[in-house]
Formats: C-alpha cells, structure tokens, sequence
C-alpha cells in the first residue's frame, strides 16, 4: 500500500477524527490519490484559484486538501499535479495565514455535512 493512512483525534468538548496519509514520493503519489477516487485542492494563491467557498459548495465526496510550508509553499509540480488550486478569500490588507490556521479554515469549511 503506497499510502500511510492514519487518523488523528481532537478533544475539545467532542471527539472526531481526521484522516489523513503519508505520502512515499512526493508530488507522484498524488497521482495515486487520484486513482482512488480522490480530488486533490492546493490551498495556493494563484491566478486562476477557486474560493474555499466555491471548493465547499461542489461537495467533493472524496478531497485531498494539500497545503504548504509557511516559508515557502507548494512548489511548481505539486500545483501541476493538483485538480484544483483553492485560495481563503481575506479581508484588507491580509495576504494570507500561517498553515495552522489555514488548514483548520479549510478542514472546517470542506467537512462533510
């Protein structure tokens, strides 16, 4: 099995779990993703980027939500190797979040209803 998959648990009032894998060769195995049924959504500013509002409203029944270092991002392939690229709409004068907070953002924004 080409992925690692494993679960984290949260406690704040509730209990839910989060899955998430452990890729071997990275951007490759997003094509594994893919063949599993999976979309892939590079939370990346860029031109053409969707909303996170616009990525919730499909409802993708399977998403892959692939996020960048602080410093430095998502690099050039792995944007060519994703579906989608999804950008946090901000207000003035905010370019963007540290990863922590956007990945809580989108995890809550994309969660299945």
């Amino acid at each position: 099995d080409p992925l690692y998959r494993r679960s984290i648990r949260v406690s704040m009032g509730t209990v839910f779990q989060v899955p998430w894998a452990r890729l071997r060769s990275w951007p490759a195995d997003l094509q594994t993703l893919h063949e599993l049924g999976f979309r892939s959504a590079a939370m990346a500013l860029e031109e053409d980027s969707l909303s996170l509002d616009e990525l919730a409203a499909r409802g993708d029944e399977k998403l892959a939500l692939i996020l960048g270092t602080e410093g430095h991002g998502l690099s050039p392939r792995t944007l060519a190797a994703c579906n989608d690229t999804v950008m946090i709409p901000m207000s003035h004068g905010v370019d963007s979040l540290n990863v922590a907070a956007a990945s809580a953002v989108a995890f809550w924004e994309t969660r299945p209803r």
